[in-house]
């Protein structure tokens, strides 16, 4: 397959989407965003306004489905971007999230299969669930928690959608991949739905005190939007990929604790680091990972890629784009 000439990319104006517009659009695609704006921002794509590779037409992916219809129609291939993430979101709007991760991939791929076309679908580490394994490779049992607690919906919803992606692979060969990102950050990120860095830069700039939650003892892997994006355009003519899944992600893993340590410490800060408990930051019964490390070696197998920015690569980048 070689690469697509026009590319649908939903959830196009937010934070990975609208970078990896930027990269579609340098490599002279024709790209077309489809995106309802709930949580992505027209800002998002300032860069590239006005572009005469660039259309962007606003619509939910959970009720517009003449409308993406359309648009599935007249592409080469699809990236489905288009979710409801962030474990603020996820626990305070459990129902959104559920409704816009299971039934906007249906739609979407209903779309994609009928026409034949080349679609990643991006999922999330989140699928793992609460396996205590010390690294996660993508044939991996998930272990999920209970349906009493929201936290759960999402990994429960994309995982969802991981199966209905592979039923298509596997009933009709549709061109199908799943990516799993593993906590992807980086300049254009919000903290106003959970993300950890972007709130912990704001805070250090402010001298106001980092919030850890939990004990800052579970630990992550953070990987860089820039390195996702790369990664996104080695899979997406890679016919090789079609019905498997791939994790995306960094193997430098630090505790939460330690991340905000390192904030500091690059900032200049003199901010403190303020411990809550999960029961004062969340519902009651709140549940979470304490470890979560990529196996990647599929993808570096496939494609080549490797991770090319450090965590304080990343930390830098989101403060110059906090100070711009």
């Amino acid at each position: 397959m070689i690469f697509p000439e026009k590319v649908l990319v939903t959830g196009g104006a937010g934070f990975i989407g609208s970078f990896l517009v930027e990269a579609l659009l340098s490599r002279h695609c024709q790209v077309f965003v489809a995106d309802d704006f709930s949580t992505g921002s027209r800002d998002n794509l300032g860069a590239v306004a006005g572009h005469p590779g660039l259309v962007v037409e606003e619509l939910d992916i959970t009720r517009d489905a003449e409308k993406l219809a359309a648009l599935v129609r007249g592409v080469d291939a699809v990236v489905h971007l288009a979710a409801a993430v962030g474990v603020d979101l996820i626990v305070n709007d459990p129902v959104r999230s559920i409704t816009t991760n299971v039934r906007g991939t249906e739609n979407l791929l209903s779309c994609a299969a009928k026409y034949g076309k080349r679609t990643i679908i991006a999922s999330t580490s989140e699928v793992y669930g609460k396996s205590e394994k010390e690294l996660f490779s993508e044939k991996d049992d998930p272990v999920l928690g209970s349906p009493y607690f929201s936290r759960w919906s999402y990994a429960c919803g994309k995982l969802l959608d991981e199966f209905l992606l592979m039923a298509l692979w596997q009933s009709r060969n549709f061109p199908g991949t799943v990516v799993r990102f593993f906590n992807t950050v980086g300049p254009r990120q919000t903290g106003r739905y959970g993300m950890v860095l972007p709130r912990f830069v704001a805070a250090a700039l402010k001298n106001e005190p980092l919030r850890v939650f939990g004990d800052g003892k579970q630990s992550r892997c953070f990987c860089h939007v820039k390195d996702v994006v790369r990664a996104l355009l080695l899979l997406l003519p890679e016919e090789k990929s079609f019905g498997n899944i791939y994790n995306i992600g960094s193997c430098e893993l630090i505790s939460i604790g330690d991340l905000a340590r390192r904030v500091i410490g690059r900032t200049g800060s003199s901010s403190q680091i303020e411990i809550v408990p999960y029961s004062v930051a969340y519902p009651v019964g709140f549940e979470d990972m304490r470890r979560r490390k990529p196996d990647t070696r599929a993808l570096a197998a496939l494609t080549g890629w490797q991770v090319g920015h450090t965590l304080d690569d990343i930390i830098d980048d989101i403060v110059a784009s906090f100070n711009a």
